[in-house]
């Protein structure tokens, strides 16, 4: 059987070298794009994922199955001329989570189904999450270690059998790596504003977890050389974004954790809702046992930063004039008030407190807004206007200095797709500062 390129971390992780990856997660065309030329320019492979409540079976919020949001990345790599072969497809989340709201056979069903979508399409990585509880569950009682690992192991049965099904249509597939375990705020960000304090997981509670789901697999009837492809397990190590802010990352809360780690040749932590940790802090991580760094809302912050300055520069260089602004940020904001389920129980506050989160806030929701109509016209005339105008220096200094000088040196176009990529490539150094992950491949 083939080798999934992304055990290297793992292996390399154990030599002793601090070498991870960092995982985009998100649908956004401009997010992706900057991660693959980003990737390009590096030398380095590129890990995307893709949330459950992203895509399912039946579209999720951004109306893509698996297999249409693998084509649209496939497009944009095609397009930049990015190597295939260093492009990592996952799944995260992976289990009932959206169906939670049903009984357990019938959403035990539905993640099955969900499991078959993505490991049908080719997505290599693959987040098994059963950590949360469905309607038939006791909702008084804490949900145990051995259903968690039951349900996860079955979800990984039929991995396994969509997996030998998809060998028969290429038989060089790459077989999926697994990751296990979740003790972070579900897909999509916590619920509510207030910092309740992050707490890291317990070591118990992570070896419990291992020896759940090791003999689940097992009595599963999952052989060794299966388990042997569960690459990481999900823990809390201290870190959550908030509205204004960040918990950081601090090692020596962490400490005991992370040498943790050291007791599993095969396994590295993963850590989600890493957004707006510093490079340092990040690097922090990988030297400490992380080997993947997963990151959503910073990479969408930094998109609609971009975009608002953007527009910033637009305004000043045709205000007065009877060409049609674009208008991107009131369409934004129209939008999101026209429909608020996607950022209502995440933000608290009076009027002018929610108009700012909705704006400005680092648990980014503009995200789930930028795929409307309205939101792509409005962005579409703003990089048109920009593109018939130009960029005026004098007012890509004042509003994107760290561009400006990028093309005042040659490194970069002043084309506004180019400019607004390279802000999201601002977020995405961070990261490869941190996981030196060009050794990967």
């Amino acid at each position: 059987m083939l080798q999934n390129p992304l055990k290297k971390i793992v292996e390399l992780q154990k030599q002793g070298k601090n070498v991870g990856i960092y995982s985009v997660c998100s649908a956004n065309k401009y997010v992706i794009e900057a991660a693959l030329k980003r990737g390009k320019s590096d030398g380095s492979c590129v890990l995307i994922e893709s949330t459950a409540n992203q895509c399912d079976q039946n579209g999720g919020y951004t109306g893509m199955k698996p297999a249409d949001f693998k084509k649209f990345v496939l497009e944009i790599a095609e397009k930049i001329g990015f190597d295939q072969g260093k492009l990592f497809l996952g799944g995260d989340h992976l289990g009932p989570l959206t169906f939670a709201g049903k009984d357990e056979a019938e959403a035990m069903a539905d993640a099955e189904e969900l499991i078959r979508h993505y490991v049908g399409a080719g997505f290599t990585k693959i987040h098994i999450d059963t950590s949360m509880k469905v309607k038939s569950d006791d909702p008084d009682a804490r949900l145990s270690d051995e259903i968690i690992a039951g349900r996860g192991a079955h979800l990984a049965e039929i991995a396994e059998e969509t997996y030998k099904k998809l060998l028969e249509q290429d038989p060089d597939a790459i077989p999926p790596v697994y990751i296990i375990g979740s003790e972070v705020p579900i897909p999509g960000g916590a619920v509510g504003s207030e910092d309740a304090g992050v707490q890291v997981t317990k070591v118990e509670d992570f070896k419990n977890t291992v020896a759940a789901f090791e003999k689940a697999f097992k009595d599963a009837g999952l052989g060794a050389d299966v388990w042997d492809r569960v690459i990481a397990v999900v823990v809390q190590p201290g870190v959550e974004e908030k509205d204004s802010g960040c918990t950081e990352y601090d090692r020596e809360k962490a400490k005991e954790l992370m040498a943790s780690i050291k007791d599993f040749p095969n396994l590295v932590f993963e850590g989600h809702s890493t957004d707006y940790q510093t490079k340092i802090k990040l690097r922090e991580l990988i030297e400490d046992g992380v080997g993947i760094l997963k990151v959503g809302p910073g990479l969408t912050f930094a998109m609609r930063e971009g975009m608002f300055a953007l527009e910033h520069i637009e305004k000043e260089l045709l205000y007065g004039t009877d060409v049609e602004l674009s208008n991107f940020a009131d369409t934004l904001e129209a939008e999101m008030l026209k429909d608020d389920k996607y950022w209502r129980k995440h933000y608290q506050g009076n009027e002018l407190e929610l108009r700012m989160k909705r704006k400005y806030s680092f648990s980014d929701r503009c995200r789930y807004y930028m795929p409307t109509p309205a939101v792509e016209a409005a962005a579409d005339r703003l990089i048109s206007n920009l593109r018939t105008h130009g960029v005026p220096l004098n007012l890509l200094s004042q509003f994107m200095p760290i561009q400006y000088t990028k093309v005042r040196e040659g490194e970069l176009s002043d084309d506004p797709v180019e400019l607004l990529e390279d802000r999201i490539v601002n977020t995405i150094d961070e990261y490869l500062y941190a996981t030196h992950q060009r050794e990967l491949l």
